[in-house]
């Protein structure tokens, strides 16, 4: 088995903690969110309070990476799979 082969068996393994990932990710986006309607809005509740607090606001957008790598490396996985299972024969039962 070479090492992709063995990289996506380990993987395939770690699914669920890497859909855990992503939906902490998205959970932090909620505040990135608020802070960035109140950019638009100009309203200055949340934005531009403390330039350290705008840069983690900010900072959040580049996490996205992270959980667009994982969904492509989750569908690729599965797709994966599946034709694994398509190309194996099927066994009627009687």
């Amino acid at each position: 088995m070479n090492a992709w082969n063995k990289f996506w068996k380990w993987y395939e393994n770690k699914i669920l903690g890497s859909v855990i990932l992503i939906a902490i990710i998205q959970f932090i986006q909620v505040p990135h969110m608020v802070w960035n309607a109140d950019i638009m809005l100009e309203a200055g509740i949340v934005s531009r309070v403390h330039p350290v607090i705008d840069w983690f606001l900010y900072g959040v957008d580049l996490i996205e990476i992270i959980s667009i790598i994982n969904v492509g490396m989750i569908m690729f996985s599965l797709i994966k799979k599946r034709q694994v299972n398509k190309k194996q024969p099927r066994v009627i039962e009687k």
